[in-house]
């Protein structure tokens, strides 16, 4: 799921990789929401208001938006930055690195809501868009651009012209690859729906608030174990196998 690149990616891989991180995404975005008023998976609304404020000569209100804009932004690098860094060492899996560091920025959030929501929303809306930023620049370099989790417009964009592409014989020898990319971006939309709505139910319902943000973490933890334990088994069958042609010739 994290692990595999290139050739050896699966459709498995991308849909496993894609049905957690959405999740945590729309788990990102309710609470985001809901705590400050801020979308906090992406950039596009913010950027918006910050062009608004500009030409309506609101510099300060600006400045804000765009400190959203570069919190966003910063994540990104970050992510790509440290996965550049340490890809020569193939003892390591690079994106664990840019992974907890997105759990980090989370738990942090987590504690400084602990007393009020609402002492330093701006503080609050920066550290989230980071670690989307963070989030959505790995999965992309995970995946070579196939999954997406942050954000929805580019995916029913893209679904909708997949869609209409299976009603065309032409693309009848793509028929496959198109369902593939069809069921991929219905996985990540329900998944960031499914994430919204536990999110809006444990911040409200169960008044967890923005400690509902560790159930996002704990799903992060688990995608993390789940590869690692998988990539374990895969080594020690791979060994045993080996071991045992060994000794058969």
């Amino acid at each position: 799921m994290f692990r595999h690149q290139g050739k050896s990616r699966t459709l498995m891989h991308n849909l496993q990789l894609a049905a957690i991180l959405s999740l945590v995404a729309g788990i990102v975005n309710v609470c985001g929401f809901l705590a400050i008023h801020q979308l906090t998976t992406n950039v596009t609304g913010h950027f918006a208001l910050f062009i608004n404020d500009v030409a309506n000569t609101e510099f300060l209100k600006g400045v804000t938006y765009f400190a959203y804009i570069l919190s966003f932004f910063l994540g990104s690098f970050m992510s790509s930055f440290l996965i550049e860094r340490f890809h020569e060492n193939r003892r390591l899996n690079v994106y664990v690195i840019p992974t907890l560091l997105e759990c980090a920025f989370l738990i942090s959030v987590v504690v400084l809501c602990y007393q009020s929501e609402l002492e330093f929303p701006n503080t609050v809306a920066c550290l989230l868009l980071f670690a989307m930023g963070l989030q959505n620049s790995y999965v992309t370099k995970i995946s070579n651009a196939v999954v997406r989790t942050t954000h929805l417009t580019g995916l029913f964009t893209d679904l909708g012209i997949e869609l209409s592409q299976l009603f065309f014989p032409k693309y009848r020898l793509h028929r496959e690859k198109i369902k593939a990319n069809i069921k991929l971006r219905l996985v990540i939309i329900s998944s960031f729906f499914i994430g919204g709505l536990a999110g809006g139910f444990c911040y409200v319902e169960l008044d967890y608030r923005m400690n509902t943000l560790v159930i996002a973490v704990l799903l992060l933890l688990f995608g993390l174990f789940f590869d690692d334990f998988k990539y374990r088994v895969l080594i020690t069958r791979r060994k045993y196998l080996q071991k045992k042609a060994a000794n058969d010739s």
